[in-house]
Formats: structure tokens, C-alpha cells, sequence
């Protein structure tokens, strides 16, 4: 995310309720990567958090040029380098006590892969809401870039991390939907 920094401490936000119900309002949900749209909904299920915006993480290579497929990649030895587009969410947190512990709960996501998974704040989002925190999948050496060229093996490498992440998503969505 070419705007990512370091998480930021949570301020008071007395509009958090009405900003959520705005932007969940405004949500398409068509415009959501299908593989990760039930994880969206049922994370904007939960009262003290809402999405912003996500990205299941796309690769675009000689033998698939669409930029939002979601094909997984294919085994060959034929595709020598990969434009990985950055898998991400980005969410806005309530500062209370249930807000702080999804905090807590999604920082620890970073531990399937702390070389590729990275957790803090996106400027652009913080100046448009208030504690807006990401979660990204992203070789630490490219945290700030929305794509990026990488050799075929780490794509697959990425790929696995990415899958991963959002399996991880999904079951912590799952959970917090049924409470």
C-alpha cells in the first residue's frame, strides 16, 4: 500500500455509529473480490468494526492478463515473472474495549508469515476515518507498493501466505458474526 505506515493509537470517534452505517450503506457488494465477499459481510456484521476497502490479491502473468482474476496460479515452469497486486483490508475500528481486542486479534494474523504479512495504518484511509487500520499481504521489502514484479516462485510463495490469510479471515469473521 503505497501509503502504509506504522499502526496509529485510537482517538475518540462520538460519530463512529453513524460513519459505519454510511459506509455500509454505500457498500456494493458486487465490487468485492467473490473469494473473499462472505468474510466482508460477515466482518461488517460485527458492531464495532466496518470494511473500507479489500483486495484478494491478484496475479497477472504472460498466460493470465486480468488484473482482478482470482484464478489460483498455475504449475509450470514456464512463467518467469509474475505482477503480484497487493492482497489487502482495510477496516475501521471502534475504540472501546470489543475494538481494542479485534485490534489485538488482528495484529496476531501477521504470525502466519511476518515477512509478508504486515499490520498498521494507511495514511489516504486515516485521513478519511479515523482509526482505519490494514492488514496486507506483501513482501516486506514492497510494504509500499500496490504491485509489484516478483520471479514466479516467490509468486507462489505469496500465493500460499495469501490464502492462508484470508482462510484466517474467514474463520475470525466467522466467529465474531455469531456473537
Amino acid at each position: 500500500m503505497e501509503t502504509f505506515c506504522k499502526t496509529k493509537p485510537f482517538v475518540e470517534n462520538i460519530n463512529f455509529q453513524r460513519q459505519r452505517e454510511v459506509c455500509l450503506r454505500k457498500l456494493d457488494l458486487q465490487s468485492i473480490d467473490l473469494p473473499i465477499r462472505n468474510t466482508i459481510i460477515k466482518l461488517n456484521k460485527t458492531e464495532y468494526c466496518f470494511t473500507l476497502q479489500s483486495c484478494y490479491g491478484h496475479f497477472v502473468h504472460q498466460f493470465q492478463t486480468d488484473i482482478k482474476n482470482t484464478e489460483p496460479l498455475p504449475q509450470t515452469d514456464r512463467i518467469l515473472t509474475v505482477e503480484y497486486r497487493i492482497a489487502y483490508l482495510a477496516l475501521c475500528i471502534e475504540n472501546n474495549r470489543k475494538g481494542r481486542a479485534l485490534f489485538d486479534a488482528l495484529a496476531e494474523i501477521t504470525k502466519i508469515d511476518t515477512a509478508y504479512i504486515q499490520f498498521g495504518c494507511a495514511d489516504w484511509f486515516w485521513r478519511q476515518q479515523v482509526n482505519s487500520y490494514v492488514l496486507q499481504v506483501e513482501p516486506e521489502r514492497f510494504k509500499y507498493a500496490d504491485k509489484i514484479q516478483i520471479d514466479y516462485r516467490e509468486a507462489l510463495r505469496i500465493e500460499e501466505i495469501r490464502n492462508r490469510f484470508w482462510d484466517s479471515l474467514a474463520e475470525f469473521a466467522e466467529a465474531r458474526s455469531l456473537k
